[in-house]
C-alpha cells in the first residue's frame, strides 16, 4: 500500500483527518495540537518514519526502508489493525 492508498483506506474507515498526517497526501493546515504521521525521514536519507506529534515536537515511533511498510505501520497505528478492509472495491 503506497501512502495514496493509505489515505483512501483512512478516510473509508472514517478515521478523523485530524488525527494523522501524510506527507505529501494529507498535510492538515494549520497542524492540529497532536496526532500520528508518516514522512520521509530527516535524519536518514531514503527512510520512512511514523510516529507521534504533540505541541510542536516530532517524535519519531520507527523507521522504515520501505514506504510500504511505513503506511502499514501507521494503519496499524490509527486502527489497531495493518490491514486494509476487504471488499467495497477499497484497494
Amino acid at each position: 500500500m503506497d501512502r495514496g492508498t493509505l489515505h483512501t483506506v483512512l478516510r473509508t474507515l472514517g478515521v478523523r483527518d485530524g488525527h494523522y498526517y501524510i506527507e505529501g497526501v494529507h498535510e492538515p493546515s494549520p497542524l492540529p495540537t497532536d496526532f500520528l504521521y508518516l514522512r520521509r525521514s530527516r535524519t536518514a536519507p531514503g527512510m520512512w518514519e511514523t510516529g507521534a506529534y504533540e505541541r510542536g515536537v516530532w517524535e519519531v515511533v520507527t523507521q522504515h526502508t520501505r514506504e510500504e511498510s511505513a503506511c502499514t505501520h501507521l494503519l496499524r497505528l490509527l486502527t489497531g489493525t495493518g490491514n486494509p478492509p476487504s471488499g467495497g472495491g477499497t484497494p
